[in-house]
């Protein structure tokens, strides 16, 4: 089977691998649909860290089951998504339900090898039935259901005035299960071209670029309040720090990035605002369920997500071209 590698960062390789054999409690499934994540563009380009090369990378994945256990739920034929966090089911996170916190976590791509492949074998307990939506979709799961999972952090609701910072991928799923919240959503960000995106297919109330005149801009928008909920999903630290600024008293702050660095803030700022400071890791089980339903309900812009598209042997060509900004991709998804 086919097979792409990312050996050392910048050098992909396509190899012919061994079909992988069902194992005990497994389900062998056919991929069809992969995509293609900030967390696979880190690994490409060697800014990922507690990763070891080389590395199969891809874990937004889509299939068909190939064979399953029997007495599973699933069978042969049935279309599938997979959820790529391997949680041990043992520790004291697993054991209250959250999974995303697992302390032995395996991540489908990071810590063990992932889907850019035909086949994999993956525990039942983490391949889905992906009914009622197409392939294209199931692979976008995962990436929304982290912004459902941190909108749920944030207990987000109708009549708030919630503010996304950094308006890729992740930070557009939040927008969007923020906004089927009833919440009013407010985008900040760098790029124009992002925030036009947001405006176009995202239903947002208001977008607003970085820049000397934002936190006036920002401040417009709320009527002085600034937000109740504010989303970090720029993965800068300097831009997590910035974000403490823009919650309004008695708000939250909900960190979905994550970086290898020291964050700092402002103590009595954040003791006269009676802060909520959130971490926001991954999803579980009833986010990809949340998004799941969203889907079937047409409340996903999927069409408009998915910018880009190329075969999976195309990809040690032509991945390096997603990381050019003016190529406008928001979400890559490679065929098998």
């Amino acid at each position: 089977m086919l097979t792409i590698t990312c050996e050392t960062p910048r050098t992909l390789t396509a190899s012919d691998t061994a079909k992988p054999a069902r194992g005990e409690g497994e389900v062998l499934v056919r991929i069809k649909r992969i995509g293609v994540c900030g967390t696979d563009l880190h690994i490409f380009t060697g800014n990922q860290p507690y990763l070891s090369y080389p590395r199969v990378m891809g874990h937004e994945l889509s299939g068909v089951v190939e064979e399953a256990p029997e007495g599973s739920v699933l069978e042969a034929g049935d279309p599938v998504y997979v959820i790529p966090y391997l949680s041990c089911g043992q520790c004291r996170a697993c054991r209250i339900g959250k999974t995303n916190c697992c302390r032995n976590l395996q991540v489908l791509g990071v810590h063990r090898d992932g889907g850019m492949t035909e086949y994999l074998s993956l525990p039942q307990q983490f391949v889905c039935k992906a009914e009622g939506i197409t392939l294209d979709q199931a692979a976008m799961i995962e990436f929304l259901a982290i912004g459902a999972h941190a909108v749920r952090r944030g207990a987000v609701h109708a009549d708030q005035h919630v503010l996304v910072v950094g308006a890729g991928p992740i930070g557009m799923a939040v927008a969007i299960f923020a906004g089927l919240r009833g919440a009013a959503v407010t985008v900040l960000d760098t790029r124009a071209d992002r925030l036009a995106f947001c405006a176009a297919h995202l239903n947002v109330a208001h977008t607003v670029q970085i820049g000397e005149t934002d936190i006036d801009d920002l401040s417009r928008v709320t009527g002085g309040d600034f937000f109740d909920v504010v989303f970090d999903a720029t993965g800068n630290p300097k831009a997590m720090e910035r974000g403490f600024r823009f919650v309004g008293h008695g708000g939250a702050y909900v960190l979905v990035s994550i970086v290898s660095s020291d964050i700092t803030f402002s103590d009595p700022e954040f003791h006269k605002r009676e802060t909520t400071l959130l971490g926001s890791r991954n999803a579980t089980v009833e986010d990809f369920e949340t998004v799941m339903a969203a889907m079937r309900a047409g409340r996903i812009p999927s069409d408009a997500l998915n910018t880009h598209r190329m075969t999976l042997a195309e990809v040690p060509a032509l991945f390096s071209g997603l990381l050019d900004p003016a190529a406008g991709v928001v979400k890559a998804i490679i065929e098998v």
